[in-house]
C-alpha cells in the first residue's frame, strides 16, 4: 500500500512511532505554502525559522532513507493550498491511503478533516506523540466544575507524572506553588548572561520570501539569525538554560529590563511549540540539573518552569480544544478599538511600551510578563477588540500558534472571554510596571500623576477602565477592593481622569 503522510510545520517531532517505519512505500510530504505564511502578517523571523527547521527535518528524513516531497515557495507544483497539493499529489503518485497527525490548530484540523472526506482513498489520523494530555483531558478534568482552575490541574499533572514529588502526595519542598518567590526586580546583579545564540545565513530563505512578496512585519539579520531550528540546536539550548540560566530563572521570571530582551528565560518556546523538543523531556532534563546542584539552585526557580510547561501549556492547549471555535469570537467587555500603529513601529513616547514592541519587532520575542502586563494591558485598558489584539499577538511572537496565542491573548490577557481562564482581568496602572522594571526611571512619562500633562498614560486609562466596564466585574469578589477606590474618587477628579483617558485612546499617535 503507498501512503502519502503530511508533516505540518509545527509537526518535526524526531520522536514520533512514523519514523520506525521503514517501508519504502511512504511519501513525506512538506510544504512553504502562501496559505500559511498569508492567513495573518506574520514577523519576518517567524516565517524563516518555520521554513528552515522543516528543510532540516525534511532533511533528517531523507538522510535517514525515506523519500521526501518537499515544496518551497517557488516549486512549480506548489498550489500554496494545502487541499490541492494534497489532491495532486495523490493523483501524480497512484497513493492508496493519506495519514496526517492532527493538527494543534483548529483552522487546519477542519481543512484536513475536509480534505480527508473529499478523498477517494482511506485515511487515518495519529496522534502527534508530543502533549502531556489529549485534546479532551482537560474537558474531562473539570467535567461538572463552573471555574477551570489551573492551579488544580497542574498538581494532578505532576501527581500523575510523578514531577517534583516526594509520594504520590507530597510535592517537593512542601509547597505546589513557589509563584510568591519568582517577582524579584533586577537591580544590576547578578550578570544576566548572553543568550545562547547561533549566528546562521539565512539569506536564500530571506531572498525567497521576499521574491514571492510575503508581507511580514519586524526585522531580521539574514547572516545572524539566532533562533534554533534543528533537533540539535533546540537540545543546545536546553543544555545552556540549564547551566547558565536556571540558577536565576524563578527568581526574575516576571522582571522586565529596557536593554535585555531575554533575561533568564529559556528560549525554548519555538523549538517546542514545533515539537523539535520534547516537553518531558525538556522538564525531566531541568529536574536532573537541579537535582545535581542543590547548592546552587532552588527549588522555586525550578518549580517555576516546571509550572509554566506542565501546568500553563498544557493547560492552554484544553481549554482551546474545549472551546474552540466559540472561543475566537468571545469579546465579553464589548471593547471595539483599534489597536494603535505604534503596535508595528515602536513610536511612542511611553518608555516601556517602545521598548518592548521594539523588542518584539528586532526579536520575534518578549517575555510572559511583557506580552500581559505591557502590550496586553494597554490594548485591554484601551478597550481594543480583541481581534485586533489576537491578531498583532499570532503575527509578531515567533512561538505564536493559535492553540497557545489565542488562549493567552483572548483569556488571560484581554479577559474577553470573561473568565474562563483568568479569574479576574489582568491591568495595572503605572506602579505595578515601575515595580517590576526599570522602564520608568527615563520615561517621557512621570509615574506618579495622574491627570497632569507629564501623567503616565496607564494611570488614567486603569481608572477610567474600571469606571467604563465596573458593571462588568460588580459580582467579581477579587475586583471588589478597586471598585470600592474607585467609588472613593471624586467626581471632579474622575471627570478630568475619563478626559485624559479619551484623549489617549483617542489620539494614540500624540503619547
Amino acid at each position: 500500500m503507498k501512503k502519502l503522510r503530511l508533516v505540518l510545520g509545527d509537526q518535526l517531532n524526531h520522536k514520533h512511532s512514523w519514523y520506525k517505519d521503514d517501508s519504502k512505500d511512504v511519501i513525506y510530504f512538506m510544504a512553504e505554502m502562501r496559505q500559511e505564511t498569508d492567513y495573518v502578517t506574520h514577523h519576518i523571523q517567524k516565517v524563516i525559522a518555520f521554513f528552515e527547521s522543516m528543510r532540516n527535518f525534511a532533511n533528517w528524513l531523507e538522510e535517514r532513507g525515506n523519500l521526501v516531497i518537499f515544496y518551497k515557495l517557488d516549486h512549480p507544483d506548489n498550489s500554496q493550498n494545502l487541499s490541492e497539493n494534497i489532491k495532486a499529489l495523490i493523483k501524480a503518485h497512484e497513493i492508496d491511503k493519506f495519514e496526517y497527525q492532527l493538527p494543534d490548530e483548529y483552522r487546519l484540523d477542519q481543512q484536513l478533516t475536509k480534505i480527508a472526506s473529499e478523498l477517494s482513498i482511506e485515511s487515518e489520523t495519529f496522534n502527534t506523540e508530543h502533549f502531556l494530555t489529549s485534546r479532551t483531558d482537560l474537558e474531562q478534568f473539570f467535567k461538572g466544575k463552573k471555574t477551570f482552575t489551573m492551579e488544580y490541574f497542574y498538581r494532578d499533572m505532576r501527581k500523575k507524572y510523578s514531577i517534583l514529588m516526594t509520594t504520590d502526595k507530597d510535592p517537593e519542598g512542601g509547597k505546589w506553588n513557589f509563584d510568591q518567590s519568582n517577582r524579584n526586580k533586577l537591580k544590576g546583579d547578578p550578570v544576566i548572561p548572553h543568550e545562547r545564540g547561533f549566528r546562521k545565513d539565512v539569506t536564500q530563505t530571506l531572498r525567497r520570501i521576499k521574491k514571492a512578496e510575503v508581507k511580514t512585519m519586524g526585522a531580521v539579520e539574514a547572516t545572524n539569525f539566532n533562533w534554533p531550528t534543528s533537533r540539535s540546536d533546540a537540545l543546545s539550548v536546553l543544555n545552556y538554560f540549564c547551566e547558565n540560566l536556571l540558577k536565576h530563572f524563578g527568581d526574575y521570571q516576571d522582571a522586565m529590563a529596557p536593554n535585555e530582551a531575554y533575561l533568564f528565560h529559556s528560549r525554548l518556546s519555538f523549538a517546542l511549540n514545533t515539537k523539535l523538543i520534547d516537553p518531558l523531556e525538556v522538564i525531566e532534563k531541568v529536574i536532573d540539573h537541579w537535582r545535581e546542584h542543590k547548592e546552587d539552585i532552588d527549588i522555586s526557580q525550578v518549580e517555576g518552569f516546571v509550572r509554566q510547561i506542565l501546568g500553563w501549556r498544557e493547560y492552554m492547549r484544553g481549554i482551546y480544544w474545549m472551546k474552540m471555535p466559540e472561543y475566537a469570537t468571545k469579546n465579553k467587555l464589548d471593547n471595539q478599538n483599534k489597536l494603535p500603529d505604534f503596535y508595528w513601529n515602536a513610536d511612542t513616547k511611553m518608555n516601556c511600551l517602545h521598548h518592548s514592541i521594539k523588542q518584539s519587532l528586532d526579536h520575534a520575542y518578549a517575555h510572559h510578563i511583557q506580552r500581559l502586563m505591557i502590550t496586553g494591558n494597554y490594548a485591554l485598558l484601551t478597550q481594543t477588540h480583541p481581534d485586533e489584539v489576537d491578531a498583532w499577538y499570532l503575527g509578531i511572537y515567533i512561538d505564536a500558534i493559535e492553540w497557545v496565542e489565542i488562549t493567552n491573548t483572548r483569556g488571560m490577557s484581554q479577559f474577553a472571554d470573561g473568565g474562563i481562564v483568568a479569574t479576574k482581568p489582568y491591568i495595572s496602572s503605572g506602579s505595578y510596571i515601575n515595580k517590576m522594571s526599570t522602564y520608568c526611571k527615563d520615561c517621557h512619562y512621570n509615574v506618579n500623576h495622574k491627570t497632569e500633562e507629564d501623567a503616565c498614560p496607564f494611570n488614567s486609562l486603569y481608572w477610567n477602565f474600571l469606571s467604563k466596564k465596573k458593571e462588568h466585574f460588580a459580582e467579581n469578589f477579587r475586583m471588589k477592593m478597586m471598585l470600592r477606590l474607585l467609588e472613593k474618587i471624586q467626581p471632579a477628579e474622575l471627570e478630568k481622569i475619563i478626559n485624559r483617558a479619551e484623549d489617549i485612546i483617542n489620539n494614540p499617535q500624540n503619547f
